[in-house]
């Protein structure tokens, strides 16, 4: 019986969860204490740090200073990437915060109706960043003993979301926000707590689930001796921080380029946090996915090329 190249992607989706449930089954102790350390990892290093942003970009997106600014950045945001200043702002903070802050900015945006539908596409594809904390600190300090390689790995990131989105551009038409923003009266910070609350456990439990997927992807490699490099590739594809941790046991120019590529694809982890977002507001998972695939892409070639530039 032939089998479809087009059902192939699900059939080993498939696989791999029917794989999982009897991991978990036979091992429970084992896989349920790594969600613990998801959850504690969430709760000591992401928590902190993603809470108060969420919830206070919410407020500042609502603020009638926010719409002073939008217009400020208004012309550049059209020339460069054809979107309004509202979707740059949104963009900016995202580069500043990291992820899921970008994408929760975009749905908000869009559910009040301050950019446009057919701009949305592109807002998304360039306010979904990671920050420098992550980035630079995390990564390439921590991780790589390197803040210079964290800067490095940070630049050839904004460098490819910025490159691939530019060409997005073509075509388009300048944007202007859609609508008037909301009212700074009618803001009720109890309904923008609770909804940054719950924005922040969606992320811990997606932490949570791919910690455990994670080790999962490791007992397995150990068991049938998988290359180091492929493992990393697999770990980093399903969660970025794990597959960068484990290319820094070994930092090399690919190394880098690897790692740049995994926190720019964001690894399925990221992908679904920002996801819960953005379908809200309905982005094509299918060109998000792509396009997110040649912004890690371009990513990690740049960071290669600067990585044998600098001898890092």
């Amino acid at each position: 019986m032939k089998i479809s190249a087009k059902k192939i992607p699900s059939a080993l989706f498939t696989a791999a969860i029917l794989l999982a449930i009897v991991l978990f089954f036979l091992f429970p102790a084992r896989y349920a204490q790594s969600v613990k350390d998801g959850v504690t990892l969430w709760a000591v290093s992401v928590l902190p740090a993603t809470l108060p942003m969420l919830f206070l970009t919410a407020i500042f997106t609502k603020r009638k200073l926010f719409q002073r600014a939008s217009s400020a950045m208004a012309p550049v945001a059209g020339k460069l990437f054809r979107i309004s200043g509202a979707g740059a702002l949104a963009a900016l903070l995202s580069i500043i915060s990291g992820y899921p802050v970008g994408a929760k900015t975009v749905c908000d945006l869009k559910k009040a109706n301050v950019i446009g539908e057919e701009e949305l596409f592109r807002i998304s594809a360039l306010a979904t960043t990671t920050g420098p904390a992550f980035l630079v600190g995390a990564v390439g300090s921590g991780m790589f003993q390197s803040a210079a390689a964290g800067w490095v790995m940070y630049l050839s990131h904004l460098t490819g979301v910025f490159a691939v989105c530019f060409f997005l551009r073509f075509g388009a038409k300048p944007q202007k926000s859609t609508a008037t923003f909301w009212s700074e009266e009618g803001i009720s910070l109890s309904e923008v707590l609770q909804g940054s609350v719950l924005s922040v456990l969606c992320v811990g439990g997606a932490i949570a689930v791919f910690y455990a997927f994670g080790q999962m992807i490791a007992d397995i490699g150990a068991t049938f001796h998988t290359a180091p490099l492929a493992e990393a590739f697999l770990r980093g594809l399903l969660e970025m921080t794990a597959g960068c941790a484990f290319l820094a046991q070994a930092p090399s120019p690919l190394a880098l380029a690897l790692a740049t590529f995994f926190v720019t694809f964001g690894g399925i982890c990221v992908l679904l946090q920002q996801l819960a977002f953005l379908s809200q507001v309905h982005v094509s998972t299918k060109r998000f996915l792509t396009v997110k695939i040649l912004q890690g892409t371009v990513s990690a070639l740049v960071c290669f090329l600067f990585a044998l530039l600098f001898k890092f």
